[in-house]
C-alpha cells in the first residue's frame, strides 16, 4: 500500500495570501470551480533530511478523478464530504477541477462559506507510487511524483500550494491573456495574488510584452537561455512546428518566434545557424541542404515526438487502468517481492523472561522487458511539399498503437490459460482454487455473485497465514456486460434497507479486447495484481531519427522496452460467468 498524502502546509508559510471570490459559482448548477494543484514545490522531510516536493501534473489521469469526494479537511468521515467532483482538466501545468457541491443540511454551513469566498483554498489527498530523485538550480534536494494519483479534494484553511484555490472567471480570463502573451509564471502569480481585474491584467502584460521586446539578450559563457545553445534551439523549433499540427497548444515564449514557419523557413534559419549561404536557394534546395546538417533531422524528430507521446498520453482505458506501472532499470528478470508480516505475531515477555525471534516471508513474482519497434520514411516529396501531416499522422497512428499494444499484451496476461491468467511462482495459475480467487462456477454478475467475489477477496491471507486488507475497487468486463453492469452498479436513492445498492462504488472498467463475452473480473486498488514497466528514463515509445540513403527523406526508429507480469493473486478474483 502507498501512503495517502496531503498537500498542507507543514512549516510556517510565508505571507504568500489571496482571498478570491468564486466568481465561478453556478448557482443553478450547484458548481464551483478551483485549482487544485500546480505542482508547486512543498517542503517536507524524509530519513535522508529535508527536500522539496515536485507533483508532475501531466501524468495524473483525469476521467479516473470524475466521482471522487470533495471532503472537509481531509476527514474521511460520511458526514465530511462536501460534494463530488464532476470534471477535471489541465490548463498549462495546473489542475483545474470543477465540482458539485452537496446539498445536505449538514454542510450548508460551509458551502455557503464556499460560494461567499469565505473558505477558498483547497488541498488533495494523493498517492505516490514512482519518485525521481534530484537537485534544483540552488543544489537542493528534489522528490518530483511521476506516478501518482489523486483520492481526494479537500477544502482547508491553508493549502501547501499556494495557488490551489477556488477560481474567479477574471482569473480564468487573466491566465489565457497571460499565457498567450508568454509572460513569465513568477509575474502572472502576481496578477492572481493580487487579485487584479481584466483591465488591470491587461495594462500590465501590455507592459511586460514591450519590456521584453525591448530588453538587450545577455549571453554567458554557458549559454543555457539563449538559441545559440543547439538543443534550446531544436526544441523550441520542434515546437512551433507542432502548434501547426495541434493549434491548441501554447507555444513557449522560445517557440513562439519560429511558429507559422514552413518546413523550408526551418531549413533556412538551420542553414543560416550552421554558417552556409542561403542567397537564391529554391525551396528544395534549401531542405536537401539542411537534411545534412545536425540540426535539422532532429527538429523534425521533436516535432514528431511530440505528436507520439500526445496521442500515446492519452487517458488510458480499460485493463491499463487496472495495472501499476513501474520501471526497470535493465533487461534482466524483474522480481516484485512482497514483504509479509501477518505470520508474525507478539507474545507476552513475562519478568526477566526473552522476546522471541520472528522473520518476513518473501514472496517473489518476475517478468522481464522486451524492446519492439519500427522504423518508418518521411519522403524529400513530403517536406518539400511543406506536408507536415505526411509524419504527424503516422507519428499520432503510431502513439496510439503502442498504448493499444501495451493494453493488449495486459489482456493476453491475463487471459493466458484458457482465462485464468499466468502460471504463478508457486506452479499455479494466477486465478486458482488454491489461491481462493475463482469462481467454482460461472454466473453472470449480481448482488449474489458479487457478494461472493467481496468476501472470497476479504478473506484472504498473506504468505505468513494471517488475514490481509484486499478492498476491490474495479469490475473488469468485455463490453457484451457493459449494460448490465451499470444498471446493476447505478446507485439510487434508496427508501428502504432492501432497496440499498451495496456495490454502487465498486467501478467498472470495460476493455473491449476481452475474448470472453461472459468472464469478468474484481480488481483492488490496494494491492495490485498486474503490473507494467518501461526502461527507466524512457517511458512509453522513443525515437531516434536519421538521414536516410536508402530512403530520399528522413527515417525514424520508433522503440518501446516494455514488460509486464502478473505479481500478485491475492488482488483479483474472477469468474467465468454465464
Amino acid at each position: 500500500m502507498h501512503k495517502l498524502l496531503v498537500r498542507e502546509a507543514a512549516t510556517q508559510l510565508e505571507t504568500r495570501r489571496a482571498t478570491l471570490r468564486p466568481s465561478s459559482y453556478n448557482a443553478e448548477a450547484g458548481t464551483v470551480e478551483a485549482v487544485i494543484s500546480t505542482g508547486a514545490a512543498v517542503t517536507r522531510s524524509d530519513a535522508a533530511g529535508t527536500f522539496q516536493e515536485l507533483l508532475d501534473t501531466s501524468v495524473v489521469d483525469l476521467a479516473s478523478l470524475r466521482g471522487i469526494s470533495v471532503l472537509n479537511s481531509h476527514r474521511q468521515s460520511l458526514e465530511s464530504v462536501l460534494g463530488t467532483v464532476d470534471e477535471v482538466w489541465r490548463e498549462g501545468t495546473n489542475l483545474v477541477a470543477r465540482m458539485h457541491l452537496s446539498t445536505r443540511p449538514e454542510v450548508a454551513s460551509l458551502v455557503s462559506a464556499i460560494r461567499s469566498g469565505e473558505l477558498n483554498s483547497v488541498s488533495i489527498g494523493y498517492q505516490v507510487s514512482a519518485w525521481q530523485d534530484g537537485n534544483d538550480a540552488s543544489g537542493n534536494r528534489t522528490r518530483t511524483a511521476t506516478q501518482w494519483a489523486i483520492r481526494e479534494i479537500s477544502f482547508v484553511a491553508v493549502p501547501a500550494d499556494p495557488h490551489a484555490r477556488t477560481r474567479g472567471n477574471d482569473n480564468a480570463t487573466i491566465i489565457q491573456l497571460a499565457r498567450q502573451a508568454g509572460m513569465a509564471q513568477e509575474a502572472l502569480d502576481g496578477l492572481i495574488t493580487r487579485n487584479a481585474t481584466v483591465e488591470e491584467a491587461r495594462e500590465a502584460i501590455l507592459n511586460d510584452l514591450i519590456s521584453r521586446s525591448n530588453a538587450t539578450v545577455i549571453r554567458t559563457s554557458h549559454n543555457n537561455t539563449t538559441h545559440d545553445n543547439s538543443e534550446n534551439f531544436i526544441r523550441a523549433v520542434g515546437e512551433a512546428l507542432y502548434v501547426r499540427v495541434a493549434p491548441q497548444h501554447q507555444p513557449s515564449a522560445e517557440a513562439r518566434a519560429y511558429v507559422g514557419h514552413t518546413i523550408a523557413d526551418i531549413a533556412r534559419v538551420v542553414l543560416q545557424r550552421s554558417g552556409v549561404s542561403v542567397i537564391g536557394l529554391a525551396s528544395h534546395s534549401l531542405i536537401e541542404r539542411a537534411l545534412t546538417t545536425s540540426d535539422f533531422p532532429l527538429i523534425l524528430a521533436n516535432t514528431v515526438g511530440r505528436t507520439l507521446r500526445d496521442s500515446y498520453n492519452q487517458p488510458a482505458s480499460g485493463i491499463r487502468l487496472l495495472a501499476r506501472q513501474t520501471t526497470a532499470s535493465d533487461f534482466r528478470a524483474k522480481t516484485k517481492l512482497m514483504l509479509d508480516s501477518t505470520g508474525v505475531t507478539l507474545e507476552k515477555v513475562n519478568e526477566h523472561g526473552e522476546f522471541k525471534s520472528g522473520s518476513l516471508v518473501e514472496a517473489g513474482e518476475t517478468y522481464r522487458l522486451n524492446t519492439f519497434g519500427r522504423i518508418i520514411s518521411f519522403s524529400r516529396q513530403a517536406l518539400i511539399n511543406d506536408d507536415l501531416s505526411a509524419f504527424t499522422d503516422v507519428s499520432r497512428r503510431l502513439g496510439n498503437a503502442a498504448a493499444a499494444f501495451e493494453a493488449q499484451e495486459l489482456v493476453n496476461l491475463l487471459q493466458a490459460n484458457a482465462g485464468v491468467g499466468p502460471t504463478m511462482s508457486d506452479g499455479k495459475a494466477l486465478h486458482h482454487t488454491d489461491h481462493g480467487n475463482i469462481s467454482a462456477a460461472g454466473a453472470a454478475p449480481s448482488e449474489t455473485t458479487l457478494s461472493a467475489a467481496r468476501l472470497a477477496m476479504r478473506k484472504q491471507t498473506g504468505p505468513g497465514g494471517g488475514l490481509i486488507t484486499v478492498t476491490p475497487s474495479h469490475i473488469l468486463i468485455p463490453p457484451d456486460l457493459e449494460t448490465s453492469v451499470e444498471k446493476l452498479l447505478t446507485a439510487i436513492q434508496a427508501m428502504t434497507t432492501a432497496d440499498v445498492n451495496v456495490f454502487s462504488k465498486l467501478t467498472p472498467v470495460v476493455e473491449p479486447r476481452l475474448t470472453s463475452a461472459t468472464r469478468w473480473w474484481l480488481f483492488a486498488s490496494d494491492m495490485e495484481s498486474l503490473e507494467y514497466a518501461h526502461l527507466a528514463g524512457a517511458p512509453g515509445p522513443q525515437i531516434e531519427t536519421q538521414v536516410g540513403f536508402e530512403v530520399d527523406g528522413v527515417k525514424t526508429k520508433v522503440r518501446l522496452d516494455y514488460g509486464c507480469g502478473a505479481v500478485e493473486w491475492r488482488g483479483s478474483y474472477t469468474n467465468a460467468g454465464a
